[in-house]
């Protein structure tokens, strides 16, 4: 995914099979400089399709549609387009745990409920578009309820492909690649932290501290700061009351 700049807008793709709902947000985005609609599909396939053929920097997708859903396109376009693709922002007017678990594990970088502001929706597509997650606190305590527990263990898992069962041998291994401080990042990422507010924390400038994120997600196989909090989570660096372990 190329960065986007005051010359290269964020390129964005919807993906609902409401023409209304459809229309309302390419209205919202277009507003702003910043954005530029590459494309809409009414149903899942169609969303893979102009997303392989388009590559924009964040696709927007509803839950339920036609012919594939959501979470199953999701999975086709991670998997189709790698490390590089672009970023998924789930919509949905259910606010449902297995929604939120499942978007996660398709590799989903954020999760928005349909009934949040225009000005909610702009800042979590720019969120996605800058390669941090979008994890509101409220969802981050949901997700480290059921990844933190010995029950959520069995549950959801991170996304990665081959990942379910518990943390894998592999896993561990590439945890100990970490420097000691790649796995302080790692502990700030899994606190739902910006780069910014890492650099603040640790003492360093931003440029570096985007340095330590992606290799942090390199050594550790994952696709993005989203599936770092699980990550993290699942293999114990941080714990439930916020402490890295």
């Amino acid at each position: 995914m190329t960065e986007p700049t005051p010359e290269t807008p964020i390129r964005v793709l919807l993906a609902d099979d409401q023409h209304l709902v459809r229309a309302g947000l390419r209205i919202i985005l277009e507003t702003e400089e910043d954005f530029e609609v590459v494309g809409e599909a009414a149903d899942g396939r169609r969303a893979v399709e102009l997303t392989l053929a388009e590559r924009p920097d964040v696709v927007l997708l509803d839950v339920e549609m036609p012919h594939l859903d959501g979470l199953a396109a999701t999975r086709q376009i991670v998997a189709g387009t790698g490390a590089d693709g672009p970023a998924v922002l789930i919509l949905t007017t259910f606010d449902r745990d297995d929604y939120l678990f499942a978007a996660l594990q398709a590799g989903a970088s954020g999760f928005l409920l349909k009934n949040g502001s225009p000005e909610e929706l702009v800042e979590a597509v720019r969120i996605l578009a800058r390669g941090d997650a979008l994890l509101a606190p409220q969802i981050t305590r949901r997700v480290i309820a059921t990844f933190a527990t010995p029950a959520g263990a069995a549950g959801p898992t991170s996304g990665r492909p081959g990942a379910g069962g518990g943390p894998s041998e592999l896993d561990r291994r590439r945890l100990a690649e970490l420097t000691e401080r790649e796995r302080e990042v790692l502990v700030q990422l899994a606190g739902g932290a910006s780069n910014a507010e890492i650099a603040k924390r640790l003492l360093l400038g931003e440029a570096t501290v985007k340095t330590h994120v992606s290799r942090v997600l390199m050594k550790l196989g994952l696709r993005d700061r989203t599936q770092a909090v699980v990550f993290a989570y699942e293999h114990g660096v941080v714990t439930p009351g916020g402490a890295g372990g």
